[in-house]
């Protein structure tokens, strides 16, 4: 559960608890995962009512920075103000003095647990679409966002990474499902090279991969970026990679010229192109997919009860009760639609072996089919 929310009204400043853009406002927290605490910066724009769902995308910064930089670097915000979704910047562990993401690099930081484990606690205080949770990062935080689509396919619905790329080590990783992916890539990156090197993948590779794990089309659609800005000597070309299983696709903005850097931002590093904006790109990306296009059961909703049935306690640690109804058979669903228990003519259900986090109870009998969504704490 999330463990402390501090609400201090400041300018949008760096070292500010609170920070404004346009008309939202960010929120600093921390959540414990693998029994330490993790901090992050949420921002949550004015348009958010908590009336409907809204997507949540995971904003990943790149090795030695930090949330404050990303969140301020990449800047979302605008596009969050208009469009009503959450962003959520997470901060990387330093066990040498350095922030990084552990995207498979053989330290002890489980960080593929820290997203699941952060997604399902901002569920229980904002009304966040789980068909639409998305990672995207810089660098060392597109890595991770590569190395998410690898080990929590369940619950990212797409991903895009800005000058990252993947490990050699576990480049033949493959979700079992299509996953929709954009690569932002500039062609003189020196920290992550566009060839690829001893520890990173080249990124045709990278893109031919997923294009045909998702079954995209070989031939893709070619797009030259007006180039409006000639002084940041680079250029960007988009190829789009359509038609794969469930309407998946692959994109790459290969940059030619382009910097380690993420095009459109402020900062301005050098070659940082200025002829398209990165963020922009990334949620019209994001927006075209939901994960219940690719794994069937996910978004299971709440139904309506016909008998007033209750549960308690909720959230629960070990035994989970009804009230309202008797003789029914009852089912533990996960997030994805996976059965997780089976009980057959009972009242109550013994949940203590299931890990923390949010379930579905569905209730059979025969005059009343319900699903009630339950804690695991």
């Amino acid at each position: 559960m999330i463990l402390k929310k501090f609400i201090v009204a400041s300018l949008f400043l760096t070292t500010s608890l609170f920070c404004f853009s346009q008309s939202g406002v960010t929120i600093i927290d921390s959540i414990k995962s693998n029994n330490i605490m993790r901090k992050f910066r949420l921002y949550v724009p004015n348009i958010y009512t908590g009336s409907q769902a809204v997507p949540l995308i995971l904003n990943l910064h790149g090795y030695t920075s930090n949330a404050s930089q990303q969140q301020l670097y990449s800047n979302f915000m605008p596009i969050a103000d208009t469009a009503n979704f959450l962003v959520v910047h997470p901060d990387g562990k330093a066990p040498n003095g350095s922030p990084y993401w552990n995207a498979g690099f053989g330290g002890t930081e489980n960080d593929v647990l820290f997203m699941s484990d952060l997604i399902d606690s901002l569920k229980l205080n904002y009304n966040i679409d789980l068909n639409s949770v998305y990672s995207c990062g810089m660098s060392n935080g597109g890595i991770m966002s590569y190395y998410l689509a690898c080990n929590l396919p369940n619950k990212i619905a797409a991903i895009a990474s800005v000058t990252g790329s993947m490990l050699n080590s576990w480049f033949t990783c493959a979700p079992t499902r299509p996953f929709p992916i954009m690569e932002i890539h500039g062609t003189n990156d020196a920290t992550v090279p566009y060839n690829g090197s001893g520890t990173f993948a080249h990124i045709d590779s990278v893109v031919k991969k997923w294009r045909m794990h998702s079954n995209c089309n070989a031939a893709p659609i070619t797009y030259s970026v007006p180039n409006i800005n000639t002084s940041d000597n680079s250029y960007a070309v988009n190829y789009k990679y359509t038609n794969g299983t469930n309407g998946s696709t692959v994109e790459l903005y290969k940059v030619f010229g382009g910097s380690h850097s993420w095009p459109g931002a402020f900062p301005f590093i050098a070659n940082t192109n200025q002829d398209f904006n990165a963020s922009v790109e990334i949620w019209r990306f994001f927006r075209q997919y939901k994960l219940n296009q690719f794994i069937s059961g996910v978004g299971l909703n709440e139904m309506s009860f016909k008998n007033n049935i209750k549960i308690f306690p909720n959230p629960v640690t070990e035994t989970l009760y009804l009230e309202g109804i008797s003789d029914c058979k009852l089912k533990v669903v996960n997030l994805i639609g996976e059965t997780i228990i089976n009980e057959t003519s009972a009242n109550s259900i013994n949940v203590s072996e299931l890990n923390s986090g949010i379930y579905f109870l569905q209730i059979t009998s025969a005059s009343n089919k319900s699903v009630i969504k339950f804690i695991k704490n």
